[in-house]
């Protein structure tokens, strides 16, 4: 049996297609749907099923389109209550795929109505489980997020849930399967997620840990909620989305990748509460940019760190971005459900500069640079990785201000006072100091290549854990 896993590495995610005999099915499709579609026409067949195994809160997938622009049949598992048309599968139900087969089996605990499904060959042998979030390789689906939505579904209670699909519905299956989650190393959805993407159910019966037959209920619970971050703000956003519905991917990209001329592009910055983000590299911002505009690149975890840093996806946004990027943009940010794009700067931020509108700067040191003005004076450095990152290996005497808690950090940063900003490579670093800046804090200065180029210097005092510093 074939399962083509299909991979978006910038937001950790994996959809699934499958075909046999004309018919073909996706599993947690993105929004763009255009991509499964070539792919099924690519081998003459019909998207006869989108599956879904829950409903997500960490992008916002494409079963509608697919149902609107390939015909295909919306599934979801025992209890979910979409707002649109779909079929609520029974547990143990099967669906045909051509001679494919998918059974249908609740798992609760992640959400209440995730579903893993089995999927057998065209001679009855099982092959493999698409779970979703429910298992993945290395770790289990958080069952802190759907108490953000629902607020008598306690994380406790989840998470006790998720004990029992484990233990009486993934775990009795056969050690041949091969598991295929919905997300890999670097997902917000759980958190010690391998990097790899699939592998066989009896090794992780072996290496993941909350699968330790060792654990008794009350002891799994506790481990699968010690440690847990808080989701980021979009992720309750999203799985309304997918719950109710949304604009079709085509509307949104075309509303968004409008070419706006500078005059344009300023009037809708001035008569609107538009955020204007500007996509291109930490460094190509740091030279040139326009004032209040903040520096997201879509070269690192772009559509994370929106959903990250801008609380609400009603947020109207102006796009700066280098000359044919501009639908990778939009598409990015549609996937996790910022649909209101306005447009984008036609020609960059070249042909703003060219007709000589108001620039800002932000300067940007180099670590040795940095290391001989700390030979002259006392300086404040911070560091804006995760807690995590900061504890295992840092400057000494440098303060830990993660990025995902810019605000929490800005209340105790003084303006008149001068900081020095890394994080592990020069990318989160530009995207606190931009927006401070948007915010009236003029004196924090870049350290390019962030702690990979400072641990390349023999004249930083380089530190591995201790108790975090709290106070500026």
């Amino acid at each position: 049996m074939k399962v083509e896993q299909i991979y978006t590495g910038c937001i950790a995610h994996a959809a699934y297609y499958i075909e046999n005999n004309g018919e073909a099915a996706i599993f947690d499709p993105l929004r763009e749907v255009q991509p499964y579609i070539d792919r099924a026409n690519k081998d003459k067949a019909k998207i006869k099923y989108v599956f879904e195994t829950h409903f997500h809160a960490d992008f916002v997938s494409g079963h509608l389109d697919l149902v609107k622009n390939a015909g295909a049949e919306i599934v979801f598992g025992p209890t979910a209550k979409p707002s649109y048309k779909a079929t609520i599968a029974e547990d143990n139900q099967i669906f045909k795929v051509g001679n494919y087969s998918v059974k249908v089996i609740h798992t609760p605990g992640h959400t209440m109505e995730s579903t893993t499904y089995l999927l057998i060959d065209e001679n009855g042998k099982e092959h493999g489980i698409i779970t979703g979030d429910t298992l993945f390789i290395g770790d289990v689906g958080r069952p802190d997020l759907a108490q953000h939505v629902i607020a008598d579904l306690t994380q406790e209670k989840l998470a006790g849930l998720l004990f029992d699909s484990l233990r009486n519905k993934i775990m009795p299956l056969n050690d041949e399967l091969i598991v295929y989650p919905n997300h890999g190393a670097g997902s917000a959805c759980g958190k010690n997620m391998s990097k790899e993407t699939t592998d066989t159910l009896g090794h992780q019966k072996q290496v993941n840990y909350a699968l330790n037959l060792k654990l008794s209920k009350e002891e799994f619970i506790k481990e699968i909620l010690s440690g847990l971050m808080p989701p980021p703000g979009y992720f309750p956003q999203n799985v309304l989305l997918n719950i109710k519905g949304y604009e079709s991917f085509d509307t949104v990209k075309q509303k968004g990748t409008r070419a706006l001329s500078v005059t344009e592009f300023e009037a809708a910055a001035n008569e609107t509460d538009a955020l204007v983000i500007d996509t291109r590299d930490a460094q190509l911002f740091a030279k040139g940019f326009i004032p209040n505009s903040i520096n997201i690149g879509i070269d690192g975890n772009f559509a994370t760190w929106v959903g990250t840093l801008i609380p609400s996806v009603k947020q109207e946004l102006l796009i700066v971005a280098d000359e044919g990027k501009e639908e990778e943009v939009i598409t990015r940010l549609a996937r996790v459900g910022y649909d209101n794009a306005l447009g984008y700067l036609k020609g960059g931020f070249k042909a703003w500069e060219e007709v000589g509108k108001e620039v800002d700067e932000i300067i940007s040191i180099t670590a040795e640079e940095l290391s001989e003005i700390m030979d002259e004076e006392l300086v404040t450095i911070l560091d804006v990785r995760k807690a995590s990152e900061h504890y295992s290996e840092h400057i000494i005497d440098s303060i830990n201000t993660p990025l995902d808690s810019i605000n929490d950090s800005m209340a105790t940063i003084d303006k008149q006072k001068t900081y020095y900003v890394h994080c592990a490579g020069g990318y989160r670093s530009m995207v606190f100091i931009s927006i401070l800046r948007s915010r009236g804090y003029r004196n924090l200065i870049d350290i390019k290549g962030g702690f990979t180029e400072i641990k390349k210097s023999s004249k930083f005092r380089i530190s591995d854990y201790v108790c975090p510093t709290t106070m500026l």
